[in-house]
Parts: structure tokens; C-alpha cells; sequence
């Protein structure tokens, strides 16, 4: 009788507290990316998260609660990741909402749409969970919008809207303590994880408490150890772009100037640590300097900051701001350091000219497995373009301008091919913008990779791309352009 007693006590105990099975999650990374596009946070562990988002009002706020995780110093430092100039945060706070529940609270700057989502293991993350937060209405478009209105407005940012400043904000007490002292009618309008009536968190499924709840501790408590280790919160500078018309009335240029790879995707990298994506922006910002120069040429970045952009969304961003060229800046890598030279790429429809351009293409094609895009599709601004449309005419004009952009190249470095190849690049598919994909060198060559650090060689490459751009205008003139591209 004892030993059936004992079995049946050990199995209610099994049902009544399966938490007491699970081993915490440790979330290994927590990484925040903040563009004016829209703001990025990831959590990286070895195991799959499981989450309930809630999103709540007066004031507005995300509520992200984490089943069955650990609250370690890396989840704490969420709370130091959060620069002011965040366009859509202003502070982030964690603690035990209860035994085995890890809550972010998100404090908003105003409302937001935002998306979450899942990622297996790629490149070399593990796996991790992704929250985007997306502003109600795309900045691009309400630049856009904005433009229409007033034709002859002063130049505005493209990629950067202007910001506003917000006042420091004062701590808040912890998300949860053992022994709650009854909330004064202040604290409740600053508290969101304050009981109200009006405003119930949706349920979650309720886990038995297998002891009694530890008081959180001071959410904006980081180790010192930790917080020492912590990069430079990010400044937002929106970067002058000119209007779309000249004051004579003639319409400018447009190049929209595309720096490969950012955020969760660096790229490849080189034999001394480089990453792609920090020459890539440097070298793009460079270009778009050169090309502003010119009377009547105007350069538009697709990033203008570490985040990261999807591939078709490049191509979206080049079609709604009406551009005539898209140019696609890269650092090659390969399997051998003594690879070497510049290249250029067009669109193939028909596969691939080499083995090499298509290597490079899967390679490239890769970014958004590695950048992390959902799997289901529901990115409230990039929608897909109609690529399904002939391209044999802007294919021909990408390789005339991938060819006048290639000679140059060739004044100044080595060109690993002596002519431009062609391979099924998502970036370039662009229906209707001749579109080409530089090379500037490999990063994985060590020599290559200090000559593309080197801010001589930047600018004798940014030079080179633009004599090659302007000898393609010189004997193919830019078509009008009627109407802002929606699609």
C-alpha cells in the first residue's frame, strides 16, 4: 500500500509540475539593430523559445513573454542596447513575470506594427527569435508622399527620417516582486505590468509554481563585466539626399546605391576579421558623396547603417524612389586567400556564365537565410515586385553599364574576370532598373583585404564606379519619369 501510494504521488507530481523536467533555456545573444526602416531585436539559444506576445496601450508597449527561460546577464544587457535615437523604442525591461517566465517589456515611442518570428540554425547562428518593429506607416512612402505635396521642399533624408528627441526616462520599478505593495494611482500609469482591469494581459498557459517566486532584480542592473563589453549605442545622422527636380525644373539622376549584406548578415569575411558589410557601407557612402557632386545626379542608399534589408526589399526601395540605375557594392571571398580582382555581375535569366558566378550567387542569394527574413512572408512594407516580367531589354543595359563600370575597375585593380558575368542574383531582378553587382575585391585575399580598409583605395573605387556610370549615360540617355513606382 505505502509503495502504490508513492507511485501515484510521483506521478501527480510529474503532471502538476512539468517545469521541474525542463532544463531552462539560456539565451546565449541578444542583439538590437536600429535603423530608421524599422528596429530589429534578437534572441539566439540553442534551443528553439517559445513566446506570447501581448501588445498594450496608454502607454504603448510590447509585452514579450519567454516560457521556460533562463534570466541571465545577457538578457539584462537588452535594457543598455536601447540607444535614445532609437526611432521606435524608447526602453526595454526585463524580469520573472514568474517562475519559468522571462517578460520584456518594450516601452514604445508610438504606435507600431510589429512581427515575430522563428529561425533554425543558419550560417553560424543557432537558433533565434526575431521581433521587428515596424513603424504604422513605411518612412519611405510618407517621404514620398510628403514630396508630392511640396515639389520644391529643401533635400530630405531617404533613409532616415528625422527624429525627435526624447527625454530621459527614469527607472521603473521590477516587472514582478514576491510580496507586491499595492500600487499608488501614478505608479499605475507608468507601471504597464500593473494590474488593470481595463487592460488584461491575454492568458498564457499557466505553469504551477514549484516554489515561491524570487523578487526580480533591478531591471537596469547590469554586471559590470558585461556591460564594459558593450558597443556604442548606435546615433542616428539622416543623410541629405537631393530633391527629385532641379530648381530649372530637369529632372536628376537617380542611383540608388546598395551596400551588400548589414545587421545579422555580415557577409564574408576577411583573413584579418573584416566583415563585408562594414566596407560595403563605407565604400556605398563614399559613392553616394562622388555622385551628389555631379549637377545632375542624385545617389540614394538602400542602408545607410548596420541593419539588415532583405533582398527583394532592395529592389522595392529602388523602384519607389524612381531610380535609373541600381548598383550593388560587395567584397568577394573564397575558398583560396590568393583569389584576386575586381568583378562585376549582371542578371542571367538562363543561368549562370561560370561555375564561379555561380557559386557567387548562391552565396549572395543566402543573405536572407542568414539576415533572417520570415518564412511567412508578411513584411508589412517590402512587398514583392512582379518579377516575372520580360527583362531582356534591362538585362542588355545592365551589361553595358556593368561593362563601361568594368574598365575602369580595371585602371585601378586587377579584374579577376576580363568581362561581366552573369548569374540568377535576386538583387538585380529588377524589372525595369538596369541593375549591376560590384566586386570591389576579395576580402579574403589578405593584400585585398587592407587595400579595401584603405580609405585611398575607397575613393579611387568610388571614382572608378562613377566614370563608369557616367560613360554609360553618355550614350544611354535616362528616360522620363512620369510617376512615383508603387508597385
Amino acid at each position: 500500500m505505502p509503495r502504490t501510494f508513492f507511485v501515484i504521488l510521483v506521478l501527480a507530481l510529474s503532471l502538476s509540475f512539468p517545469a521541474m523536467a525542463q532544463t531552462p533555456i539560456v539565451v546565449s545573444a541578444a542583439r538590437v539593430w536600429p535603423a530608421a526602416d524599422y528596429t530589429r531585436i534578437t534572441l539566439e539559444s540553442a534551443k528553439p523559445l517559445t513566446q506570447n506576445m501581448v501588445m498594450l496601450k496608454n502607454p504603448d508597449r510590447l509585452v514579450l513573454d519567454l516560457q521556460n527561460v533562463e534570466l541571465n546577464a545577457v538578457l539584462k544587457t537588452l535594457t543598455d542596447r536601447i540607444s535614445s535615437s532609437d526611432p521606435y523604442i524608447k526602453q526595454v525591461r526585463v524580469a520573472y513575470f514568474k517562475p519559468g517566465v522571462v517578460r520584456l517589456v518594450v516601452d514604445l515611442k508610438a504606435e507600431i506594427k510589429p512581427q515575430i518570428f522563428a529561425l533554425p540554425p543558419a550560417g553560424e547562428y543557432k537558433y533565434r527569435l526575431v521581433l521587428d518593429i515596424y513603424p504604422i506607416q513605411d518612412p519611405l512612402m510618407a517621404m514620398l508622399e510628403q514630396r508630392e505635396k511640396s515639389p520644391a521642399s529643401s533635400p530630405e533624408s531617404v533613409t532616415a527620417p528625422e527624429q525627435q528627441t526624447t527625454p530621459a526616462i527614469s527607472p521603473e520599478p521590477p516587472l514582478l516582486q514576491a510580496t507586491p505593495e499595492p500600487a499608488k494611482p501614478a505608479e499605475l500609469a507608468k507601471s504597464p505590468e500593473a494590474a488593470k482591469p481595463q487592460e488584461p494581459v491575454k492568458s498564457i498557459e499557466q505553469a504551477k509554481p514549484i516554489e515561491q517566486a524570487k523578487p526580480a532584480e533591478p531591471i537596469a542592473v547590469v554586471e559590470p563585466s558585461i556591460a564594459e563589453q558593450l558597443p556604442p549605442a548606435p546615433v542616428f545622422t539622416p543623410i541629405p539626399v537631393k530633391p527629385l527636380n532641379r530648381e530649372d525644373g530637369t529632372r536628376v539622376i537617380t542611383i540608388a546605391i546598395d551596400a551588400g549584406h548589414g545587421g545579422e548578415d555580415p557577409g564574408a569575411r576577411g583573413a584579418n576579421g573584416s566583415h563585408e558589410k562594414d566596407i560595403t557601407l563605407a565604400v556605398a557612402k563614399k559613392l553616394k558623396i562622388v555622385v551628389d557632386a555631379e549637377p545632375n545626379m542624385r545617389g540614394v542608399l538602400t542602408r545607410d547603417g548596420d541593419y539588415f534589408i532583405p533582398l527583394h526589399g532592395r529592389v522595392v526601395k529602388a523602384r519607389k524612389l524612381q531610380s535609373d540605375l541600381f548598383v550593388s557594392i560587395h567584397a568577394d571571398a573564397f575558398i583560396r586567400p590568393d583569389a584576386r580582382g575586381s568583378s562585376v555581375f549582371a542578371l542571367s535569366e538562363r543561368g549562370a556564365t561560370s561555375a564561379s558566378a555561380r557559386y557567387l550567387a548562391k552565396q549572395e542569394n543566402e543573405s536572407d537565410l542568414i539576415g533572417g527574413v520570415s518564412l511567412d512572408d508578411k513584411d508589412p512594407y517590402l512587398a514583392r515586385t512582379l518579377l516575372d516580367l520580360s527583362q531582356t531589354a534591362t538585362i542588355n543595359d545592365s551589361l553595358k553599364l556593368g561593362k563601361a563600370v568594368l574598365g575602369n575597375l580595371g585602371q585601378i585593380n586587377s579584374l579577376h574576370k576580363g568581362s561581366v558575368e552573369q548569374a540568377g542574383f535576386a538583387v538585380l531582378k529588377s524589372p525595369d532598373i538596369p541593375s549591376i553587382l560590384v566586386e570591389t575585391a576579395f576580402i579574403s585575399n589578405p593584400e585585398e583585404e587592407r587595400k579595401l580598409n584603405d580609405e585611398e583605395y575607397q575613393e579611387k573605387l568610388v571614382n572608378a564606379i562613377l566614370a563608369g556610370i557616367k560613360k554609360y549615360f553618355s550614350s544611354n540617355p535616362p528616360l522620363a519619369k512620369s510617376k512615383i513606382a508603387r508597385e
